[in-house]
């Protein structure tokens, strides 16, 4: 058997261990994956494993570089979200106002005003009705 015909014929086995992540399950899979990889030599680049591991750092990079939107998330959910993927504080963020402003927003005392609304929207490159 070839080389390409082997490969074809382990692909089914391969190609969901090499597939982009789509849930957190699937990328915690990749995580794991990559770990036992790793462990098994993969982290010597001198080792047949070697390659195996840089394709699914690439999977974990690509998932981790990404920057999903929650779904169906309120005002909060979606400035928690922002925060936590930019590592913000909630010092960080002066379209608000101060930071007691910020936890008085985050913690539901509060609610975004237009303003905020319209600055945070322009500072994320995302759409005002994202806070609403």
């Amino acid at each position: 058997m070839s080389r390409i015909e082997s490969a074809i014929a382990h692909w089914p086995y391969v190609e969901p261990v090499l597939r982009l992540p789509t849930t957190e399950e699937e990328y915690a899979d990749a995580v794991a994956a990559l770990d036992a990889v790793l462990d098994a030599g993969g982290a010597d680049e001198s080792h047949p494993l070697a390659s195996l591991a840089g394709q699914l750092g690439e999977v974990v990079a690509e998932w981790e570089g990404r920057d999903p939107m929650p779904a169906s998330a309120d005002g909060v959910a979606m400035l928690r979200h922002l925060m936590e993927v930019h590592g913000l504080l909630q010092s960080d963020l002066p379209e608000i106002g101060a930071q007691s402003v910020v936890s008085a927003v985050l913690a539901g005392r509060r609610s975004l005003n237009i303003r905020q609304i319209k600055a945070l929207a322009a500072r994320f490159g995302i759409p005002a009705g994202n806070f609403l």
